[in-house]
Protein backbone atom coordinates (compact mmCIF):
# COMPACT_ATOMS: atom_id res chain seq x y z
CA UNK A 1 0.00 0.00 0.00
CA UNK A 2 2.91 2.37 0.69
CA UNK A 3 4.15 1.79 -2.85
CA UNK A 4 0.66 2.28 -4.27
CA UNK A 5 0.19 5.57 -2.44
CA UNK A 6 3.43 6.88 -3.88
CA UNK A 7 2.56 5.77 -7.42
CA UNK A 8 -1.01 7.12 -7.19
CA UNK A 9 0.34 10.47 -5.93
CA UNK A 10 3.01 10.77 -8.62
CA UNK A 11 1.20 9.27 -11.61
CA UNK A 12 -2.44 9.86 -10.76
CA UNK A 13 -4.77 6.97 -9.96
CA UNK A 14 -6.11 6.47 -13.48
CA UNK A 15 -2.64 6.55 -15.09
CA UNK A 16 -1.03 4.29 -12.49
CA UNK A 17 -0.53 0.62 -13.30
CA UNK A 18 -0.11 -2.52 -11.24
CA UNK A 19 3.32 -2.93 -12.87
CA UNK A 20 4.41 0.48 -11.57
CA UNK A 21 3.17 -0.34 -8.08
CA UNK A 22 4.96 -3.71 -8.13
CA UNK A 23 8.17 -2.05 -9.30
CA UNK A 24 7.93 0.59 -6.56
CA UNK A 25 7.32 -2.16 -3.98
CA UNK A 26 10.21 -4.25 -5.33
CA UNK A 27 8.06 -7.28 -6.09
CA UNK A 28 6.81 -9.13 -9.17
CA UNK A 29 3.51 -8.00 -10.72
CA UNK A 30 1.87 -11.30 -9.79
CA UNK A 31 2.68 -10.77 -6.11
CA UNK A 32 0.30 -7.78 -5.99
CA UNK A 33 -2.57 -10.02 -7.07
CA UNK A 34 -1.95 -12.33 -4.11
CA UNK A 35 -3.20 -9.51 -1.87
CA UNK A 36 -5.42 -7.31 -4.05
CA UNK A 37 -7.91 -8.01 -6.83
CA UNK A 38 -7.01 -4.92 -8.83
CA UNK A 39 -6.01 -1.25 -8.58
CA UNK A 40 -9.44 -0.24 -7.26
CA UNK A 41 -9.14 -2.80 -4.48
CA UNK A 42 -5.79 -1.31 -3.45
CA UNK A 43 -7.35 2.14 -3.16
CA UNK A 44 -10.23 0.81 -1.06
CA UNK A 45 -7.73 -0.87 1.29
CA UNK A 46 -5.75 2.37 1.56
CA UNK A 47 -8.84 4.29 2.65
CA UNK A 48 -9.96 1.43 4.92
CA UNK A 49 -6.70 1.00 6.77
CA UNK A 50 -4.29 3.91 6.44
CA UNK A 51 -6.75 6.77 6.61
CA UNK A 52 -8.74 5.08 9.37
CA UNK A 53 -5.61 4.91 11.53
CA UNK A 54 -5.00 8.61 10.87
CA UNK A 55 -8.55 9.47 11.91
CA UNK A 56 -8.08 7.43 15.08
CA UNK A 57 -5.07 9.60 15.89
CA UNK A 58 -7.23 12.70 15.33
CA UNK A 59 -9.68 11.31 17.85
CA UNK A 60 -6.93 10.58 20.38
CA UNK A 61 -5.47 14.07 20.06
CA UNK A 62 -8.90 15.64 20.65
CA UNK A 63 -9.60 13.35 23.61
CA UNK A 64 -6.39 14.39 25.37
CA UNK A 65 -7.02 18.15 25.00
CA UNK A 66 -9.01 20.25 27.45
CA UNK A 67 -11.95 22.49 26.56
CA UNK A 68 -13.56 23.10 23.18
CA UNK A 69 -10.93 25.55 21.94
CA UNK A 70 -8.12 23.23 23.04
CA UNK A 71 -9.81 20.31 21.34
CA UNK A 72 -10.33 22.28 18.13
CA UNK A 73 -6.65 23.27 18.13
CA UNK A 74 -5.66 19.63 18.76
CA UNK A 75 -7.81 18.48 15.83
CA UNK A 76 -6.46 21.07 13.41
CA UNK A 77 -2.84 20.58 14.55
CA UNK A 78 -3.11 16.81 14.29
CA UNK A 79 -4.74 17.03 10.85
CA UNK A 80 -2.05 19.28 9.41
CA UNK A 81 0.80 17.34 11.05
CA UNK A 82 -0.46 13.98 9.74
CA UNK A 83 -0.77 15.27 6.18
CA UNK A 84 2.61 16.98 6.32
CA UNK A 85 4.23 13.76 7.54
CA UNK A 86 3.06 11.88 4.43
CA UNK A 87 2.81 14.17 1.41
CA UNK A 88 1.97 11.30 -0.96
CA UNK A 89 -0.96 10.16 1.19
CA UNK A 90 -2.07 13.77 1.50
CA UNK A 91 -2.06 14.15 -2.28
CA UNK A 92 -4.00 10.93 -2.85
CA UNK A 93 -6.55 11.82 -0.17
CA UNK A 94 -7.06 15.40 -1.34
CA UNK A 95 -7.38 14.49 -5.01
CA UNK A 96 -9.54 11.43 -4.58
CA UNK A 97 -12.02 12.88 -2.08
CA UNK A 98 -12.77 15.66 -4.58
CA UNK A 99 -13.65 13.26 -7.39
CA UNK A 100 -17.28 13.17 -8.53
CA UNK A 101 -17.22 9.41 -9.05
CA UNK A 102 -15.13 7.67 -6.42
CA UNK A 103 -14.00 4.06 -6.17
CA UNK A 104 -13.89 4.10 -2.37
CA UNK A 105 -17.15 6.03 -1.95
CA UNK A 106 -18.44 4.20 1.18
CA UNK A 107 -15.05 4.54 2.91
CA UNK A 108 -14.79 8.23 2.04
CA UNK A 109 -18.31 8.91 3.29
CA UNK A 110 -17.59 7.08 6.53
CA UNK A 111 -14.42 9.11 7.11
CA UNK A 112 -16.23 12.34 6.34
CA UNK A 113 -18.91 11.44 8.88
CA UNK A 114 -16.26 10.59 11.49
CA UNK A 115 -14.64 13.99 11.00
CA UNK A 116 -17.94 15.87 11.06
CA UNK A 117 -18.90 14.05 14.24
CA UNK A 118 -15.69 15.18 15.95
CA UNK A 119 -16.30 18.80 14.91
CA UNK A 120 -19.93 18.59 16.10
CA UNK A 121 -18.84 17.29 19.49
CA UNK A 122 -16.31 20.12 19.86
CA UNK A 123 -18.84 22.80 18.92
CA UNK A 124 -21.50 21.39 21.24
CA UNK A 125 -18.97 21.25 24.09
CA UNK A 126 -18.02 24.86 23.42
CA UNK A 127 -21.67 25.89 23.53
CA UNK A 128 -22.12 24.09 26.87
CA UNK A 129 -18.96 25.75 28.24
CA UNK A 130 -20.00 29.16 26.97
CA UNK A 131 -16.81 29.48 24.90
CA UNK A 132 -18.67 29.22 21.57
CA UNK A 133 -21.83 31.02 20.49
CA UNK A 134 -25.11 29.20 20.98
CA UNK A 135 -26.72 30.71 17.87
CA UNK A 136 -24.44 28.89 15.44
CA UNK A 137 -25.77 26.98 12.46
CA UNK A 138 -23.87 23.75 13.07
CA UNK A 139 -23.94 22.57 9.45
CA UNK A 140 -22.36 25.84 8.32
CA UNK A 141 -19.74 25.74 11.07
CA UNK A 142 -18.68 22.23 10.04
CA UNK A 143 -18.34 23.25 6.39
CA UNK A 144 -16.43 26.39 7.40
CA UNK A 145 -13.88 24.45 9.43
CA UNK A 146 -13.44 21.55 7.01
CA UNK A 147 -13.39 23.82 3.96
CA UNK A 148 -10.71 26.08 5.43
CA UNK A 149 -8.45 23.17 6.44
CA UNK A 150 -8.99 21.55 3.05
CA UNK A 151 -7.97 24.71 1.20
CA UNK A 152 -4.88 25.22 3.37
CA UNK A 153 -3.73 21.66 2.58
CA UNK A 154 -4.45 22.07 -1.14
CA UNK A 155 -2.44 25.30 -1.24
CA UNK A 156 0.45 23.58 0.53
CA UNK A 157 0.36 20.67 -1.93
CA UNK A 158 0.33 23.03 -4.93
CA UNK A 159 3.36 24.77 -3.42
CA UNK A 160 5.17 21.42 -3.40
CA UNK A 161 5.11 21.17 0.40
CA UNK A 162 7.86 23.75 0.59
CA UNK A 163 6.84 25.24 3.93
CA UNK A 164 5.83 23.97 7.35
CA UNK A 165 2.13 23.15 7.06
CA UNK A 166 1.71 22.74 10.82
CA UNK A 167 2.45 26.45 11.39
CA UNK A 168 -0.97 27.19 9.90
CA UNK A 169 -2.79 25.50 12.81
CA UNK A 170 -2.77 28.46 15.23
CA UNK A 171 -3.84 31.06 12.62
CA UNK A 172 -6.64 28.76 11.48
CA UNK A 173 -7.99 28.19 14.99
CA UNK A 174 -7.71 31.92 15.72
CA UNK A 175 -9.74 32.62 12.59
CA UNK A 176 -12.33 30.00 13.54
CA UNK A 177 -12.78 31.44 17.02
CA UNK A 178 -12.45 35.19 16.46
CA UNK A 179 -13.48 35.59 12.83
CA UNK A 180 -12.25 38.51 10.72
CA UNK A 181 -14.26 41.37 12.23
CA UNK A 182 -13.53 43.64 15.18
CA UNK A 183 -15.89 44.77 17.93
CA UNK A 184 -15.90 48.31 16.55
CA UNK A 185 -16.27 47.17 12.95
CA UNK A 186 -19.04 44.65 13.59
CA UNK A 187 -22.38 45.38 11.94
CA UNK A 188 -25.66 43.53 12.06
CA UNK A 189 -26.08 41.40 8.95
CA UNK A 190 -29.84 41.65 9.40
CA UNK A 191 -29.76 45.48 9.50
CA UNK A 192 -30.98 47.87 6.77
CA UNK A 193 -27.62 48.01 4.96
CA UNK A 194 -27.53 44.29 4.24
CA UNK A 195 -31.17 44.16 3.27
CA UNK A 196 -31.09 47.12 0.87
CA UNK A 197 -31.71 46.17 -2.71
CA UNK A 198 -30.74 47.80 -5.91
Amino acid sequence: MEAAVRVFAEQGFHQATIAQIARQAGVADGTIYLYFKNKDDILVHIFNERTRSVFNRFREAVKEADGAVGKLKALVSSHLAEFQADVHMAAVYQVWTHQFQRVAEPQIKEMSKMYLDIVSEIVELGQQEGTLRKDLYLGLVKRFIIGAIDEVINTWLHAGGRYDLSTMADPLVDLFIRGIGTDTGAVSISGPASGAGG
